[in-house]
């Protein structure tokens, strides 16, 4: 029994349309549509998935804790849904979503059930034979990121299907239980190759892709970094890129919660700079918060003590006393720009490393 055929059955047994999704809410099949339908139906089959807001509305009527069919009301934009979780055991592998108006008789809802049972059999035999070549795939996406194998490019290329494009890296950083499933979201959405690692997933895109669009895909909280375009062959360099955008993005205010490479600034500069370069005065300096938010802030603008007052709300007479301490404590000269720069580079070194929160 394959997907199509099976919703096509189900839905002449119970005689209204019916729509499968995989876990990441992506279409994998539909019924003729008939009788009622509403946009959040027709831009699902149009699209071939779910709206983000759609899908944050269906999460948080509970679609992914539920292990029994779901209604979930309408309103006057939506009309009123039953969601039946396809799962194999407790792994969650799809919905079965079907119009509930008029709302379907409970003779109806056990027959569905009693059909997703069976479609998560066909599901699961799908994604385990996908995986027999996934760990191929994966092995190969390993050696091109690695950067030093032209034999894992043409598996990707010419066994694995992958156009040849020149192809954007990214680098995702966040919860374990939620990574690997925005992952497998964002290879299904655009032309990608994906690879799970310890403390982040890799996503090797073909041709240029909107990091936003990508970050919308993960139900968490992640960071996103993006290297810059290049050949495969390439593909080593903009992973090191994206790697290093993903611990800006992760560890520096104002980067989140996506950040390419085109867009670090100084922090671009810093990538290659070891932890231990830091200055040692600002090694002691890290004890003290409120000096180092004074600091940073004083040498964010530039050394105007005007500025720096205002931006912390502090008295001119106390900013020029902490800046005494700050001074006393690194052993430098805040006049001096060579002192200062080094100061200041250290500071960002510092949060690069995660020395600074």
């Amino acid at each position: 029994m394959r997907l199509q055929p099976a919703v096509d059955d189900l839905a002449v047994r119970i005689g209204r349309p019916v729509l499968l999704e995989d876990h990441a809410q992506s279409v994998l099949a539909y019924s003729e549509q008939s009788g009622p339908m509403d946009d959040v139906r027709r831009d699902s089959i149009l699209r071939r998935h779910t709206a983000r807001d759609v899908r944050a509305r269906f999460r948080a009527a509970g679609i992914f804790e539920t292990r029994r069919p779901l209604r979930v009301p309408g309103s006057a934009e939506v009309l009123p849904r039953l969601c039946v979780p396809v799962r194999h055991r407790e792994r969650l592998l799809g919905f079965v979503w079907l119009i509930d108006s008029p709302a379907m008789p409970e003779t109806d809802v056990a027959l569905v059930e009693k059909s997703a049972a069976e479609l998560a059999l066909v599901l699961l035999h799908d994604v385990l034979a996908d995986g027999l070549s996934v760990r191929r795939e994966q092995a190969a996406v390993a050696r091109v990121l690695a950067g030093d194998d032209a034999e894992a490019a043409r598996i990707l290329l010419e066994e694995g299907g992958f156009p040849a494009l020149p192809v954007t890296v990214l680098v995702v950083r966040g919860p374990q239980d939620v990574v690997p499933d925005g992952l497998l979201a964002a290879r299904l959405r655009f032309t990608a190759r994906h690879l799970a690692r310890a403390d982040h997933g890799v996503l090797v895109c073909a041709g240029r892709v909107r990091a936003e669009e990508v970050h919308a895909l993960f139900a968490g909280p992640v960071v996103v970094g993006v290297g810059s375009p290049r050949p495969l062959s390439e593909a080593s360099e903009s992973y090191a890129e994206a790697v290093h955008a993903s611990l800006v993005a992760s560890r520096v205010p104002g980067f989140a919660p996506v950040a390419t490479w085109a867009s670090l600034g100084v922090y671009r500069m810093l990538a290659a700079v070891p932890a231990d370069a830091v200055h040692p005065g600002v090694v002691r300096l890290l004890e003290s918060r409120e000096l180092v938010e004074t600091l940073e802030t004083y040498l964010d603008l530039a050394g105007s003590a005007v500025e720096t007052s205002k931006a912390l709300r502090l008295h001119r007479t106390s900013l020029y006393y902490r800046l005494q301490r700050v001074a006393e404590l690194t052993g430098t000269n805040l006049r001096t720009g060579d002192d200062r720069l080094a100061l200041h580079l250290s500071l960002k070194l510092a949060r690069l490393h995660g020395l600074l929160r």
